[in-house]
């Protein structure tokens, strides 16, 4: 298996049938290896063993050098050690190149945020009495209500939903429950009902052709919606996620429920999206503070 290709089509194998992990992240371990394969066959590099620290050093020199981003960069480093650390359990390789790698120090972006006002004008965007418009009303109604991820939404079935609440598949297989508005229950009724015909595919959203759709199809309506309210904002699927607990937490919510809610396993991830503005904390200050 010290041939490059044999190694990674053992390791991907490995990954996506004694693992178990999503299509997404093996697409994404299989995209950052074959990059690096590459690099590697540039280099006359075609054996796993005959890779060096100094090659993996290069490697990453030059994507620093093409602008990537560090969290990029902190991605293909894991894709890569992950799959360093299986071929020395499946081969004789011994020594381990990517042990002294320093992870690119990551920065903690914080998403911009859709205000109240914004959700509301985003909501109204899409036209309800085309087929498209009423399907990408009922996408962002379930986003913002929920604050669940593009890819837990892609995934859902009709069979997820009842009046009340519904199932979410999220990372790792783990099932959830998530509360739902009527009123999105409502948008989700007028979807099926009146403008998702002669389908018989038991997924919830589906393309033009009946088709299950993509995480891409979703960033792309959304950021086709939005430009239509803001020029001057970085919106994303994630944004809706972000407001949903943003919005929860100002107004009161416990900060456990809300991490219930978005499928976190650790507090302190939930705590990145709900944190305050600087002008909300300035007010909230002024306003509470007993001193004048």
């Amino acid at each position: 298996m010290e041939n490059f290709k044999d190694a990674l089509r053992y390791f991907l194998s490995y990954i996506s049938s004694e693992k178990g992990l999503s299509l997404n992240t093996i697409q994404a371990y299989q995209g950052d290896l074959e990059a690096f394969l590459a690099f590697c066959e540039k280099q006359s590099i075609k054996n796993v063993s005959h890779t060096r620290e100094e090659d993996l050093i290069a490697f990453f020199s030059t994507l620093k050098k093409k602008g990537i981003a560090n969290s990029t960069l902190h991605r293909k480093l894991i894709s890569i050690k992950v799959f360093f650390r299986f071929i020395r359990m499946e081969t004789s390789l011994k020594k381990d190149i990517t042990l002294f790698l320093e992870m690119p120090k990551l920065e903690k972006k914080i998403p911009d945020l859709l205000t109240i006002q914004e959700v509301d004008l985003l909501l109204k965007v899409p036209d309800i009495r085309t087929r498209i418009g009423a399907r990408d009303t009922a996408i962002l109604e379930v986003l913002y209500a929920t604050g669940i991820r593009v890819s837990e939404l892609c995934s859902m079935d009709i069979a997820h939903i009842d009046d009340q609440k519904i199932k979410v598949i999220g990372k790792g297989n783990k099932e959830r429950m998530v509360p739902i508005l009527p009123s999105v229950i409502d948008s989700i009724d007028y979807y099926l009902t009146k403008c998702r015909v002669n389908c018989d595919n038991k997924a919830l959203f589906v393309g033009k052709f009946g088709s299950r759709l993509s995480r891409i199809d979703v960033w792309k309506r959304i950021k086709f919606y939005v430009k239509q309210i803001s020029s001057d904002k970085n919106i994303s699927p994630h944004s809706l996620r972000h407001a949903f607990a943003t919005h929860l937490l100002h107004g009161g919510a416990d900060l456990r429920v809300i991490q219930e809610m978005l499928g976190h396993s650790d507090i302190s991830t939930t705590d990145r999206y709900t944190h305050m503005n600087d002008n909300a904390m300035i007010a909230s200050f002024n306003k509470c503070h007993p001193r004048p």
